[in-house]
This record gives C-alpha cells, sequence and structure tokens, in this order.
C-alpha cells in the first residue's frame, strides 16, 4: 500500500474506534457506579519488527516515519463517583474499593459470578435482594442470596450488616479485585472476574452508605472533550488521505500523458 496512505488510514480506524468508546463513556454520564474506559494508542512499529518478518527489505527512509498508530488494550478508570444520595433504603453506595457480587448460583463459579458499584437494589416475589437493574441475586458473606423479612424496615451499617428489628440477617458480601485488568466488562454494569482474578481476590475495604448511589465517574467536560479531540484526529487524517489519493492521480495522469 502506499506508504503515506497506509499510515493516514492506521490514524482514521484508530480515531474511529477512540470516538466509538468514548462516545460510550459520554452516554453513560448518568448511568449510577459506570466506570469509563481509557482508549490508549501506540506507535507502531515498522512491518518488518512488528510482524516478525526481518527477511523484508529495509526501507530506511520510511521507517523513520514510523508506521503509523496502533490500538493498545483499553483498561477501565476505576476512579470514585460522588455519592448522591437517594432516600431508598435499598440504595447502597460504596466508599472505597470493592463490588458487590451478584449470582445466579452461589457455588462460586466465576461464570457466575458478576460484580457491580451499581448499588440500586429491591427485593422480588420471594422477598430476595436482587439487582434492580438485572434481577440478580445479591450475595451473602457466606455466599448465599439475601432473604428479608415481610413487613421489617432494614438498616445496613457501614460495613455491610444488614438488620431487621435489630437482629443482623445477613452481611453484604463486598469484593477487591487488586488486579483490575483481570475484569472483563459485561452487560448491566458488570464485570466478570478471571479465574486469576477470582482466586486472587480479597476482602474489600469499602464501606457502605445506605439510602445512597454512587454516581457515574464519567468526567462531561473531559469526556467531551476527548470526543472532540478524536473526532478532529478523524478529519485530519480524512483529509490528509484525500491529498495522497489526490497526488497519487495527479502523478498517474501525468505519467501516464508523458508515457
Amino acid at each position: 500500500m502506499y506508504y503515506g496512505l497506509q499510515l493516514s488510514a492506521s490514524g482514521i480506524l484508530t480515531g474511529m474506534y477512540r470516538t466509538d468508546a468514548l462516545s460510550n463513556n459520554l452516554a453513560n454520564i448518568n448511568t449510577t457506579g459506570f466506570k469509563p474506559d481509557m482508549v490508549f494508542t501506540r506507535q507502531r512499529s515498522v512491518v518488518r519488527e512488528e510482524d516478525a518478518i526481518r527477511s523484508l527489505p529495509s526501507n530506511t527512509l520510511l521507517e523513520k516515519l514510523g508506521a503509523g498508530v496502533h490500538l493498545a488494550a483499553n483498561q477501565v478508570d476505576f476512579t470514585q463517583g460522588p455519592i448522591q444520595q437517594t432516600g431508598n433504603d435499598l440504595d447502597l453506595a460504596i466508599q472505597g474499593d470493592g463490588f458487590f457480587v451478584l449470582s445466579d448460583i452461589s457455588d462460586g463459579s466465576t461464570e457466575s459470578i458478576r460484580l457491580t458499584r451499581d448499588g440500586r437494589f429491591t427485593q422480588d416475589a420471594n422477598r430476595r435482594l436482587i439487582s434492580a437493574t438485572t434481577g440478580l441475586p445479591v450475595m451473602s458473606a457466606s455466599n448465599q442470596p439475601i432473604t428479608l423479612r415481610e413487613g421489617s424496615a432494614v438498616q445496613i451499617d457501614q460495613d455491610g450488616y444488614l438488620r431487621q428489628d435489630g437482629a443482623i440477617v445477613a452481611r453484604l458480601q463486598l469484593l477487591n479485585i487488586p488486579d483490575t485488568d483481570e475484569l472483563t466488562r459485561a452487560g448491566g454494569n458488570q464485570f466478570i472476574p478471571s479465574t486469576t482474578g477470582y482466586a486472587n481476590r480479597l476482602p474489600a475495604t469499602g464501606r457502605i452508605h445506605q439510602g445512597a448511589i454512587e454516581a457515574s465517574s464519567v468526567s462531561d467536560i473531559n469526556a467531551l472533550l476527548d470526543f472532540q479531540s478524536a473526532a478532529r484526529s478523524v478529519g485530519a487524517n480524512t483529509r490528509i488521505a484525500g491529498y495522497h489519493d489526490e497526488i497519487m492521480n495527479r502523478a498517474i495522469n501525468t505519467f501516464g500523458r508523458i508515457a
């Protein structure tokens, strides 16, 4: 491929991916407990190094230009979001590290475990404490669903103990995954831990706030500025690609007439 066009194309593709990720962040400014993606790029090595094909001929002049940009692995920004009071007894927010644990089953299988910072909870028909958005049961420290008694108010302290009529009903399970790279984003504002990440889990030290939620940690101003920067990058590389196309067109037509 024409080298200049290749560089512009890599810039366009990378910029489009950035705009997709950043637009998702913007769309979740008001999503409870949402954690934004951080998009990283890197300088792509020349083809013979990137693809480990040392037999390719070297062009020192072109290789000084590099080989364009390349996407690096995304990371999730787990910065604490602001705590907002709701007055709902089953709305909970974590101040500090940790995740609420949701699960379809209670055997500890990592395939069934979902971690979330979204503490909007409610009760199902069986009075189990469940996620208000996904319907998955909230797990206790003993790795069991939490069932509340009917007709009694619930008090939840900062350590996650649930009390009704002064008696402890259960304790919320809060987990901390030290290496957040071991978490995979799932639907419903949830994360799935890898087998390694779950094996290295630690008890969380975050504190519970009852009657409150953690708002999205997306900074609207920064997210908008980043999105505009990515969009400008796409536009600039598109124009440069057009210039390359025009140059090639002129060169072909000129040489064609000379021939």
